[in-house]
């Protein structure tokens, strides 16, 4: 294995990944779903309803739930479910929010496009980010 590879598994190994269906669950119940998509990416492939769209550069100063500049109503209790296009870069964002505090952070298996292709509710995309 690579050194990428290697950071990949044990990002994993933190995680209680899901699939597409149950993020869709989740969000209902309450989750909050981060989309870190480049623009381009949302804006040819739509977006998923509800999500938020934060940009992977200010991630971790969005989702520090005890950072002056955290997205409102974030907590260390949070359900925090990370998107990415096909679930890869999430899942190392994911695993840096729990060193920011955040336990409950997890990402989309397969991401965004998983999500599409489970026939689940996507939305024109080209949100802007959070800034």
């Amino acid at each position: 294995m690579s050194g990428l590879d290697d950071r990949l598994a044990d990002a994993r190994s933190q995680l209680s990944r899901v699939e597409p269906r149950e993020a869709a669950t989740l969000q209902a119940e309450g989750a909050l779903v981060v989309d870190i998509r480049p623009y381009a990416n949302r804006l040819n492939e739509g977006e998923i309803p509800g999500a938020v769209v934060v940009e992977r550069i200010v991630l971790e100063w969005r989702l520090d739930p005890a950072g002056d500049h955290r997205l409102p109503g974030l907590t260390a209790d949070s359900q925090v479910i990370v998107v990415c296009n096909e679930g890869y870069a999430s899942s190392l964002a994911a695993a840096d929010l729990h060193g920011l505090g955040l336990p409950r952070a997890t990402d989309l298996d397969g991401g965004f496009r998983a999500w599409k292709a489970a026939g689940l509710p996507v939305v024109p995309g080209g949100s802007p980010a959070v800034p």
